[in-house]
């Protein structure tokens, strides 16, 4: 309990005391921390205006007009009484039949009075003091119940014998009127016990709304088309649900999402605290086999495997997607918010800016980098004297070292906070860094497909003074900032791992962070929205997460932790959390166990295995499939000879996964082109070869209805006894990640990366995950060797960092961190009709 008192008996007009309490009672309703309001106000002050800005589950008075028209419904469970109307009436006995005459008693007291009095058989009726005929009135009633004190003008010889008289003032509750009566004294108690039990009752709402609530989720209904129309096309011609209005069905709290817009919101980490005690759902993940370049189809599983779920077989569950880059989706990929009737809606949003996640992570890159070659620049031409009175300044006569140059201090062994009493040598190495420009790693960022930055110049205005060096751009996605965040667990977990970031070694080989240039509390705020997941919905109205979208070569290919968890408490014990890793299973599944689940210390329950007859077709010996060109007869005829061998693909994959003890399904993603008997062969193949179960899928046409028979299977596997466990634990282990997942035979390290090797191990870093960056499309170094390669040596090029995100990646080959576009990119299709602002040829 708190009182908040207002300078009311300043100086101030009624209309200023009125604006400063409105402005006082807004400010308390987004308060967190306050579960009740309760106005002990001057009469005058007593306005509707100011009684309904009081948020009605606050509302301790039960004045509102929420609270009156739940009370007139007789909603018994669902709103407060008006402690003075209540105390009135529990006074009152044997009202039946009888007649009570309300007496200068308004607006909402006298609305809840005559509601409560009449429930009781009361006949009631209301005046003024001064109203004509006012003798008549008090002769013929059994009760009086005044709201101000009876004036001298009128007698007590005006009340017939044995008439009850009240006075039910709002100063009752203030404690403001001297009590001359025992009625008077009877009202005021009863009435402040009676608000207190509103406090209880109030306070009793407020801990059951902190507990995790049944869904009351209303799915969106699918009327599927044949042929089926274009992915925006259906994406327009469904509604979706208001956002804030899906929060709600879900259960999360009105002070728990940010919204943007209709249908985005943001949703606050302070949810992982309120259910901290909430069992977690199912954890499935739906990885691949090894795909062609046109992909198979795993966000489409993934949204229709949840629509089923929770529009079909109404147990709740919870998409989680990475967030797409813009370079692919004007360059050569399209939109990736699914396809056909499984799609996160609205998908031009989906594809587009969405909240903003991956600006801030470019801005926080670029001042990370801006920052590295500033530094350099200055200590290239300051003395140290020089350097330490800009970066410790004197402010108004007083000379101090900000937190994050002390924290720099104490790593350097200087157990000082008086910047005055620092050697020359502790100030030497205080303000230099001395960083070794040929070791810089970390470069800027844009999210745009764009070739020519690959390799730039930088520093070649002349205000740069001649410190000119190579660097380049890579694409958004691909900054150690974005992996960051898919792997955080808490806002301070993401600060210290943006501090750990190595951007180069200094001239003596040790690493030089983003804490020892001092911007990692600028990265935070920078990063402080981001790291909040988005909510959107599916084509069928079901809760999806879309958070973070890291590269899955040079990092881990995978949505955040923090909206995985989060989903996990939301949809209870029984349901599930489905989320996607990328490219194959031997990539994205294998860092989604040996590196997510490893930071996250979350355990899944299956694994879905995508497939589709086209890619098992290709690892079976059919013809090279490209993006934009037309499929040969091969993939459009049926061919059970082609699917059969290439099922040895599917199976390794299996094998896979059963490497980390997690039961695998299968879900075949059916093509119009497949047969019948093409589709039968690899389901049975699949269950031969120790998976599950094996389920044709037709979700991309049909929607939720066509992944039915997935769900239920998905069901049945998650009850199936887990033994999940890593793959390794121990030093850079990347020889048992080539063996036992890729087949190889060994691994070569080339110089560089044996000497990388060696650095990381005496930097303290050896014993981080390991990350491995190679092609997808193979699962060995080489993308034209399909099915599954054996006997091959996978070359490892070099070895490289990420501390901060907590991995080491070694480089399989060359890996493009900065995608170019085509000769015919995306954009000659993409337009906005400047009438409508309808987004046009967005895949």
């Amino acid at each position: 309990p708190k009182d908040h008192l207002l300078p009311c008996s300043l100086n101030l007009t009624n209309y200023e005391r009125f604006e400063l309490i409105v402005s006082e009672i807004l400010r308390l309703n987004e308060d967190p921390n306050v579960q009740g309001l309760a106005l002990d106000l001057p009469e005058s002050l007593y306005s509707s205006k100011i009684l309904n800005a009081v948020k009605p589950e606050k509302d301790v008075d039960g004045l509102s007009d929420v609270n009156l028209g739940r009370l007139v419904r007789g909603e018994d469970s669902d709103y407060l009484v008006s402690p003075t109307a209540g105390a009135v009436v529990e006074l009152l006995e044997d009202l039946d039949g009888k007649t009570v005459l309300l007496v200068d008693i308004n607006g909402a007291l006298g609305s809840s009075l005559q509601c409560l009095l009449q429930r009781r058989g009361a006949i009631t009726a209301s005046c003024h003091w001064k109203s004509p005929g006012l003798q008549s009135k008090l002769h013929h009633v059994d009760v009086v119940v005044a709201g101000s004190p009876k004036p001298e003008s009128v007698p007590v010889s005006w009340l017939k014998p044995g008439t009850t008289l009240i006075n039910c003032s709002s100063d009752l509750l203030s404690g403001r009127q001297s009590l001359n009566n025992t009625t008077e004294n009877a009202v005021c108690s009863l009435a402040v016990a009676m608000r207190m039990q509103n406090m209880v009752k109030n306070t009793e709402r407020w801990i059951h709304s902190q507990q995790l609530r049944k869904w009351d989720l209303h799915c969106l209904k699918l009327q599927p088309l044949s042929p089926v129309p274009s992915d925006i096309e259906i994406s327009r011609a469904q509604s979706p649900k208001a956002v804030d209005v899906l929060a709600k069905e879900i259960g999360l709290l009105t002070d728990e999402i940010e919204i943007y817009g209709q249908t985005k919101a943001k949703v606050r980490l302070s949810l992982l605290e309120r259910l901290k005690d909430q069992p977690d759902g199912k954890y499935v993940l739906v990885a691949g086999i090894t795909p062609t370049p046109l992909g198979e189809g795993k966000s489409t599983v993934t949204i229709g495997l949840v629509q089923a779920l929770t529009a079909h077989l109404k147990i709740n569950s919870f998409a989680c997607l990475r967030q797409p880059s813009q370079g692919p989706t004007f360059g050569v990929k399209g939109g990736a918010a699914g396809g056909g009737y499984a799609q996160v809606i609205p998908m031009e949003e989906f594809n587009l800016h969405l909240t903003g996640d991956i600006h801030a992570i470019t801005a926080a890159n670029n001042l990370l980098a801006a920052a590295i070659d500033a530094r350099i620049l200055h200590e290239n031409t300051q003395s140290d004297k020089a350097l330490y009175n800009r970066l410790v300044p004197v402010v108004k006569g007083v000379r101090g070292f900000s937190s994050i140059q002390l924290a720099r201090l104490r790593r350097l062994g200087i157990n000082k906070t008086d910047p005055e009493t620092l050697t020359e040598e502790e100030i030497s190495r205080f303000v230099r860094l001395d960083i070794d420009p040929s070791t810089i790693t970390w470069q800027r960022v844009v999210d745009t497909n764009d070739r020519f930055l690959r390799k730039i110049t930088i520093g070649q205005a002349n205000t740069e003074k001649g410190f000119v060096r190579q660097a380049q751009f890579d694409i958004a996605v691909a900054s150690e900032i974005m992996a960051i965040l898919a792997l955080t667990t808490s806002l301070e977990d993401m600060k210290e791992r943006l501090g750990k970031i190595v951007v180069a070694n200094d001239k003596k080989g040790e690493p030089v962070t983003a804490e020892d240039l001092g911007v990692t509390g600028a990265l935070a705020v920078l990063m402080k929205d981001a790291i909040k997941p988005t909510l959107m919905q599916t084509l069928e109205g079901t809760p999806v997460f879309v958070h973070a979208g890291p590269f899955a070569n040079i990092a881990h290919g995978n949505s955040s932790i923090l909206a995985d968890k989060i989903a996990l408490k939301l949809v209870g014990e029984k349901g599930f959390v489905v989320t996607e890793a990328g490219f194959g299973a031997d990539i994205g599944m294998e860092k989604f166990f040996n590196i997510k689940c490893r930071a996250s210390g979350l355990v899944p329950s299956v694994v879905v295995l995508v497939a589709t007859v086209r890619a098992l077709k290709m690892h079976g010996g059919g013809p090279s499939v490209s993006a934009g060109a037309p499929l040969k007869k091969e993939y459009t005829e049926e061919n059970l000879q082609l699917v059969a061998d290439g099922c040895c693909n599917l199976q390794k994959q299996i094998q896979i996964t059963q490497l980390f003890g997690v039961p695998v399904v299968v879900a075949l993603n059916v093509f119009k082109t497949d047969s019948p008997a093409e589709v039968d062969l690899v389901c049975k193949i699949a269950k031969q070869s120790g998976a599950f179960d094996a389920v044709p899928c037709n979700h991309w046409s049909d929607g939720g209805r066509g992944a039915v028979k997935l769900a239920q299977a998905v069901e049945k596997a998650a009850n199936q006894k887990s033994s999940f466990k890593y793959l390794y634990n121990g030093l850079l282990p990347p020889v048992t990640i080539a063996q036992k997942v890729y087949g190889a035979e060994d691994i070569e390290l080339s110089p560089a990366a044996q000497s990388q090797i060696d650095r990381y191990t005496r930097q303290g870093f050896g014993k981080l995950p390991i990350c491995m960056a190679k092609t997808h499309l193979s699962l060995s170094h080489q993308p034209e060797k399909k099915g599954v390669p054996t006997g091959f040596i996978l070359p490892i090029s070099d070895v490289r960092a990420s501390i901060g995100a907590g991995f080491i990646y070694p480089l399989v080959g060359t890996m493009s961190t900065m995608p170019g576009l085509p000769t015919r990119p995306c954009f000659y299709d993409i337009d906005l009709d400047p009438v409508t602002e309808e987004v046009k040829g967005l895949f």
